[in-house]
């Protein structure tokens, strides 16, 4: 593959050799081949359908912030959505594009009195990212006021799917499985009040920071929550917290995390799993599914 994709494009910002680590949370992460910036749908739309046409592999992603890029990178054409915040209100209804942070978006829905994603109020993941993986938090899921969703199908074909229609279940939801990339979200909210909404978002932020490593690099909550259990409890009970390989360890301060102590790399963060997985299993007979998603290519062998 060559450059010509960044020259068929000139309006759209698109680096080549990239590397991902500049964008991800853990600060860990290898080249992208491509890595463009679209600004607009119809940026996405005109993405696509180019990439389709030259067969060129397409990822997208948004904030990263429950991601482990592999330190081989991801070849292809990767998108990151970020510049995509525009939104609208209409009554209790808030439309945000998909790259928009959640947390803004929370702090969009105080300003005008709009209540329901208090939960969301410190989840660090974009739109996008939070209807692809149901984001959730202290009782509260996406699912719960995603009214419906625009996305682009994978022949780049724009469609709307009502949220009854998104099959959401446990960190997961229908674009997932059928490779859709989410262009917007509109919540269906309820009136509130500005003072008593701020008054939650504070309390479950300072709960948040009170237990969770927020002061370190880390792909958020590692671990799926598995069925009558408590992924950090097990990980706690086996005897795991502080255990480090290379750069990466699991959190002192909460045991559902790793945190990037000293400049590790992706291999560090995906041995780390491999092992708190293997020693919980062994000593608790649980199998601890991962929550974040890991994508790209393992490193070249020296």
């Amino acid at each position: 593959m060559t450059d010509e994709i960044v020259a068929a494009f000139p309006d759209i910002d698109i680096l080549t050799h990239e590397p991902l680590s500049t964008y991800t949370n853990t600060k860990t992460g290898g080249p992208a081949d491509f890595l463009a910036f679209p600004e607009s749908v119809t940026a996405v739309q005109q993405l696509l359908q180019y990439a389709n046409e030259h067969q060129i592999p397409v990822t997208v992603i948004g904030n990263a912030s429950n991601l482990i890029v592999k330190d081989g990178g991801i070849r292809g054409l990767v998108m990151i959505l970020t510049r995509m915040q525009q939104h609208t209100i209409d009554g209790t209804h808030l439309t945000v594009a998909a790259g928009a942070s959640l947390i803004e978006v929370t702090k969009l829905a105080q300003h005008a009195s709009l209540s329901g994603l208090e939960f969301a109020a410190g989840i660090p993941g974009s739109v996008g990212g939070a209807i692809f993986m149901n984001a959730g938090a202290y009782g509260g899921e996406i699912s719960n006021v995603a009214e419906s969703v625009q996305v682009l199908t994978p022949d780049a074909q724009l469609k709307t799917i009502v949220g009854a229609d998104l099959d959401f279940s446990y960190r997961h939801s229908r674009v997932q499985d059928e490779g859709d990339v989410v262009l917007s979200a509109t919540f269906a909210l309820t009136s509130g009040d500005g003072t008593a909404i701020q008054a939650e978002m504070d309390d479950l932020n300072a709960k948040r920071a009170a237990k969770q490593p927020l002061e370190l690099p880390s792909c958020g909550s590692v671990f799926k929550r598995p069925t009558g259990y408590f992924a950090g409890k097990l990980i706690h009970d086996a005897g795991l917290q502080g255990y480090q390989f290379g750069g990466a360890q699991v959190s002192t301060k909460h045991a559902g995390f790793i945190v990037n102590v000293d400049h590790a790399t992706a291999s560090d963060y995906l041995a780390v799993i491999q092992h708190v997985q293997a020693v919980v299993f062994e000593k608790e007979h649980v199998h601890l599914e991962t929550e974040v998603r890991i994508i790209g290519e393992a490193p070249a062998a020296s």
